[in-house]
């Protein structure tokens, strides 16, 4: 494989405490950003409680990415549940800062705090 051929967005499906998660890395802008939307809204469907998107292996996120954050966090409101972001300090945290939405989201800075306040509810 050679470098352009490596994806820009790497996704995968995962658990954090007691929610269903994608697991994110890479780049998220323009590019990806309906990729991420997509994948989320098809894994929302069969879920329920709290999803979590992990953010900690995001290298790049553009007003593009940031957009189909927010839109993630719309469409799991309308069910009203939380988008809960695992999002260390980096690339990403600071898109999020900077455009002033952090506090938009649920946010933990590593999976080990999402895990030990993701909790199921029969524990």
């Amino acid at each position: 494989m050679t470098a352009l051929e490596v994806p820009r967005l790497k996704t995968s499906a995962t658990r954090i405490g007691g929610a269903n998660a994608i697991a994110v890395s890479g780049q998220l802008d323009m590019e990806t950003a309906p990729q991420l939307s997509e994948e989320v809204e098809l894994a929302v469907w069969s879920t329920v409680g709290a999803f979590v998107l992990d953010l900690s292996d995001v290298t790049f996120l553009d007003s593009s990415g940031l957009h189909s954050l927010l839109r993630a966090r719309a469409y799991l409101a309308r069910e009203d549940r939380p988008l809960v972001l695992v999002c260390p300090p980096g690339p990403a945290r600071r898109v999020l800062d900077l455009a002033s939405v952090l506090d938009t989201f649920v946010v933990y800075a590593s999976t080990e705090a999402a895990a030990d306040a993701l909790v199921p509810a029969d524990e």
